[in-house]
């Protein structure tokens, strides 16, 4: 069932990175981002492998694994891939459907012209890395 633009904006305005944009500027993003269904235990990223994709949860759940321990899990309105597509280096954890999902994937070039574009997401994008370093990272001090 696809998501109509009024459903994407909604999920994508509920998503920290993108919660500071107006209804227009979501309306552009929600064009940028496609649409996909994925099966419990497909993996969409691993640990190590280079990031070409972001990806904003709409139905279902994703398990974030470093190291092979879970760290996270993603649900609906969640988010996953955008430090690897920021720094442009290796993943650094490896993200699983635990559930039949529809996700919403922005790829690189576009994921870079929304930073480009938007200086608001570009500020977002930072608070969410500098977060989640804090989270990933036991020996920062929080």
């Amino acid at each position: 069932m696809a998501t109509h633009t009024d459903d994407k904006v909604e999920l994508l305005k509920c998503t920290p990175l993108l919660a500071g944009l107006g209804r227009k500027d979501l309306e552009e993003v929600g064009q940028l981002a496609d649409e996909v269904e994925v099966k419990a235990g497909h993996v969409l990223m691993r640990e190590g492998d280079i990031g070409n994709e972001f990806f904003v949860v709409i139905d279902g759940e994703i398990r974030v694994e470093r190291g092979g321990r879970t760290i996270a899990t993603i649900e609906p309105g969640g988010f996953v891939g955008d430090l690897a597509l920021i720094t442009e280096r290796p993943r650094i954890a490896t993200a699983t459907a635990t559930k039949d999902s529809r996700l919403l994937v922005i790829a690189h070039r576009e994921f870079h012209s929304l930073l480009d574009r938007f200086p608001s997401i570009r500020i977002g994008v930072l608070e969410s890395v500098a977060l989640r370093l804090r989270d990933l990272e036991p020996s920062v001090a929080h």
